[in-house]
């Protein structure tokens, strides 16, 4: 007697349907063209005709170490970013199939740091028409605040105090609150970061009459074969919290120059506020008070100042002290 198989559930797509359907959603020819690379070779080495929910998590990995895992560190991180996002679009409308490994990482290139942007490049951003208002509100929240984006994406509205401007995070680390005979909780020591006008303004826009459920959701509900907590999904309109490989795409897509993996990364918004926050003046002390961390050797390397900033503190030892 044969033994029974349960099949898996959610709608069923073969590799190359899955990709041809992705492919054509993307509204921007110069995206779907350097994504289509990535996406296409995959697609070719895990086989154009198997049903996408056959394929597992580790054949991606072990397809993309194969196919680029000698290559430059910036062609990995674009080939890897085209394929999560396709994946993670695949999932997100209910289709079955596997995910990018977590031991599949994006990697940092050895000679270079994370950058600071200049205020008016961050403004110039925000202030695109084509940018959505989620995406506005999520950069600009992880600007003011300088948090963490996973503190930031992990809000729900809740946890939101609109009138003091701030909200409690999980911070990185944070250590479970113990009752007298050291019993772990599920609860977790909270820490206060805090915004500013332009998040306060955008905010409202964003939630509208919301009241409940995540900060930042989705466009669309999750699929049938999809397991969200009661957390992470809004109960008034049924939409998923935006993941963070959801939010870096997105952010990779409106600053990128036509290379996928190219463009801004999310923690550069927190590398931003702290450098323009010392260029201000800010003591070291206050640095870290914003930042949260704990010792000032690890703020040290998030204070990118400017040229510009260097040329005019450098001012001030000319004769006489004389301010030009």
């Amino acid at each position: 007697m044969g033994s029974v198989v349960q099949l898996p559930t959610g709608k069923a797509l073969t590799v190359q349907s899955a990709a041809d359907r992705y492919l054509d959603a993307l509204g921007n020819p110069n995206t779907a063209r350097n994504y289509g690379i990535g996406v296409s070779k995959t697609v070719e080495r895990l086989g154009s005709g198997r049903p996408l929910q056959s394929v597992a998590d580790d054949e991606i990995g072990e397809t993309l170490e194969q196919l680029w895992g000698s290559s430059a560190v910036n062609t990995w991180n674009a080939r890897r970013a085209a394929v999560q996002s396709w994946l993670s679009w695949c999932r997100d409308r209910g289709y079955s199939g596997p995910s990018v490994p977590v031991w599949t990482k994006r990697i940092t290139p050895p000679d270079s740091d994370t950058p600071a942007h200049s205020k008016s490049e961050i403004d110039r951003l925000l202030a695109r028409r084509d940018i959505h208002l989620r995406e506005k509100t999520l950069w600009r929240m992880l600007y003011e605040t300088a948090a963490r984006s996973d503190e930031i994406l992990a809000l729900n509205i809740e946890d939101l105090d609109f009138a003091g401007r701030r909200c409690h995070v999980k911070a990185k680390g944070a250590k479970s609150k113990t009752r007298r005979r050291g019993e772990s909780r599920d609860d977790f020591v909270l820490e206060a970061v805090y915004w500013d006008a332009g998040t306060a303004r955008l905010l409202p826009r964003l939630l509208k009459d919301r009241t409940r459920g995540p900060v930042f959701t989705t466009h669309r509900k999750p699929g049938p074969g999809k397991v969200v907590g009661a957390r992470d999904v809004c109960p008034d309109t049924g939409l998923a919290r935006l993941s963070y490989g959801q939010a870096r795409a997105l952010l990779d897509e409106g600053t990128s120059s036509g290379n996928p993996g190219s463009g801004w990364d999310l923690h550069e918004y927190r590398h931003s506020a702290l450098t323009h926050l010392g260029e201000q003046g800010a003591s070291l002390l206050m640095l870290m008070a914003k930042s949260r961390h704990k010792k000032p050797e690890n703020v040290r390397k998030y204070f990118k100042p400017s040229p510009e900033a260097i040329a005019e503190l450098t001012s001030l030892l000319a004769p006489g002290n004389a301010q030009r």
